[in-house]
């Protein structure tokens, strides 16, 4: 399936979604559980139909044999589930178009439930009851039928794709909302491809999981980064979740991308359930920023979050004699200790930060000077604004390195990037980034790291794509010689020797000691403090500067002039008018 292909097929399916809403009686808010259900139900469909040749195989095979297996082992085996015959999409699809489907798709998930544990509590059940209301029993049938689009011999990883897109969709719908259970996939994408994560016996945590796209997208890069060598994905991912109903949504997630993990319903300022101080190869997060009501005493003694420092007022927020407890000032440093505590000695962090994070002062800023300090810190992002549906302002990445610290050419330097300048507008108050700017961004990491081949690759790869692509073209997917000509210029114009190099308004390896170095600049991890602004050079010189100014001077004297006669003869007509 191209990718022109897989758009329309998401755009189409997507219709469902409109379907649902002119006629279903749900909240506004509840348009998901059905839709992501039934795409799950779509996909066991499918995943089983993709297999049943070999499982059926395979038990006949070893029927009557001492090895004999049971029909489930076997599909657990081939799909990590087992869909038992009443759960099968097509058979209610074509079923009668009335209320009774409801309770056949309640019973197809009430039977993976039960014969899947690891399912058990996570599909929705009683919401089909309201998509067949009684003007329209036939909107369940309608919708369904939609479904039926997704052609049965798509990959479980364009699947999963399909899932994340809805998920994306939803939490545009539900704005600030859907900000806390989905984080942009193109964000996340660029963290992972600076994070580079490994495949083997690795352990991620997300202890503010959402609905799992960290964990879904380091899966996928390990994935294409393991493809030629046909290794099983031996990682697995540790997640923490407050909402159960988001729970739900990151369960479904990992079981569509067929990722191995473990999501806990918990508060993780509250509760450990993956005991996490120094547990973990790898973190990524987004967690909710600016949080001001975590108890103080329930966190300061827990080494989650005090190894480096915990949070406190000035004064204390109770007065004597108050039911009211001390509470931490901003849980934003509690959650950038907590991502630091929990690595190994080699492991790696990615996350999601306010602004506001990289300048805070008081004791936050304590806790910043010793990260710094340490060398955990290996590289500051700044993104564009409009990234996320939660938030308007740009938000800024902090990447973690535990082997930073005793690397001692890297030790006391911190990589800053001003990504401010680089997105895709989709409309009037969401940006992305593109799969090139993606791709350009991370260069930069690598290049910082020594990997000089990877940038020569790349530079290869839209060569190639430069020579395919048509000279012009009316449809906005495709891309034309003259897109790829700009991404092979704008790498070759910033590292023209194919090595990193401070790049000013974009990027600057800073010193933590030494003038304008990051002590000198009061340890603010703020990347426009350090990579400074380009300045446009407009070719004129001074006399032509001078001469152009005069002009358009002259220019702003005449039109007000003649504002002040078209008011003046505006007034008059008024006068004669109303006399």
């Amino acid at each position: 399936m191209t990718d022109s292909e897989l758009k329309n097929l998401k755009d189409n399916l997507w219709h469902a979604a409109d379907v649902l809403r002119a006629g279903a009686h749900l909240a506004a808010n509840k348009y998901g559980q059905p839709i992501l259900g039934l795409i799950f139900l779509r996909y066991a469909d499918i995943l089983y139909k993709q297999h049943k040749a070999e499982i059926e195989a395979e038990y006949n095979k070893s029927k009557g044999t001492r090895a004999e297996k049971s029909i489930k082992d076997i599909s657990i085996k081939y799909c990590g589930f087992y869909l038992p015959p009443e759960a099968y999409y097509t058979t209610i699809n074509d079923a009668p178009d009335d209320a009774n489907k409801a309770t056949l798709v309640k019973k197809a998930m009430e039977a993976i439930e039960r014969e899947n544990e690891k399912m058990d509590g996570v599909l929705p059940k009683e919401v089909y009851g309201q998509l067949v209301p009684e003007e329209e029993p036939e909107l369940l049938s309608n919708i369904m039928r939609i479904f039926m689009d997704i052609p049965e011999n798509i990959s479980v990883d364009l699947f999963g794709e399909i899932y994340e897109f809805f998920l994306g969709e939803f939490a545009l719908q539900e704005g600030k909302d859907g900000g806390t259970f989905y984080t942009p996939a193109t964000v996340v994408r660029y963290m992972v491809e600076v994070l580079q994560p490994e495949n083997g016996e690795k352990k991620i945590l997300d202890p503010a999981c959402g609905s799992g796209g960290m964990f879904v997208q380091a899966a996928r890069f390990m994935h294409r980064h393991n493809k030629a060598s046909n290794e099983v994905m031996k990682f697995r991912c540790y997640g923490v979740e407050k909402e159960p109903d988001t729970v739900k949504l990151a369960k479904m997630n990992l079981l569509l991308n067929n990722v191995r993990g473990e999501i806990v319903e918990a508060n993780s300022f509250y509760s450990d359930p993956h005991n996490a101080v120094g547990n973990f190869d790898y973190v990524m997060a987004n967690p909710p920023f600016n949080v001001d009501e975590v108890v103080y005493d329930k966190v300061k003694d827990d080494p989650r979050f005090n190894i480096y420092g915990v949070p406190k007022n000035k004064s204390k927020t109770a007065k004597k004699g108050s039911d009211k407890k001390e509470t931490v000032p901003n849980a934003n440093y509690l959650w950038i200790s907590y991502f630091a505590s929990s690595l190994n000695a080699k492991g790696k962090a990615a996350l999601v930060m306010a602004n506001s994070a990289s300048d805070a002062g008081g004791s936050e800023l304590e806790i910043r000077k010793k990260m710094i300090e340490e060398g955990i810190i290996s590289q500051m992002v700044t993104l564009p604004s409009n990234m996320f549906s939660s938030v308007t302002l740009p938000a800024t990445l902090w990447f973690f390195d535990k082997q930073k610290t005793r690397d001692e050419q890297k030790k006391d330097k911190i990589l800053f990037i001003d990504a401010r300048s680089i997105f895709t507008q989709v409309d009037r108050a969401h940006r992305k980034f593109s799969d090139e700017q993606i791709k350009n961004l991370g260069i930069i990491t690598r290049l910082y790291n020594g990997d000089t081949q990877v940038f020569k690759d790349l530079i290869s790869e839209y060569t190639a794509a430069l020579k395919a692509a048509p000279e012009t073209s009316d449809d906005k997917e495709v891309k034309t010689k003259a897109y790829w000509q700009s991404q092979i210029d704008w790498l070759n114009e910033r590292f023209p020797n194919g090595t990193y190099t401070d790049v000013i308004g974009l990027c600057k390896a800073a010193s933590i000691e030494g003038e304008d170095g990051v002590r000198d600049q009061d340890y603010s991890l703020n990347a426009g403090r350090y990579v400074g602004v380009v300045i446009e050079d407009d070719g004129m010189t001074e006399a032509e500067f001078k001469a152009k100014m005069l002009g358009l001077n002259n220019e702003l004297t005449g039109l007000s002039k003649e504002a002040a006669t078209l008011e003046a003869r505006i007034a008059a007509n008024l006068k004669e008018l109303f006399n």
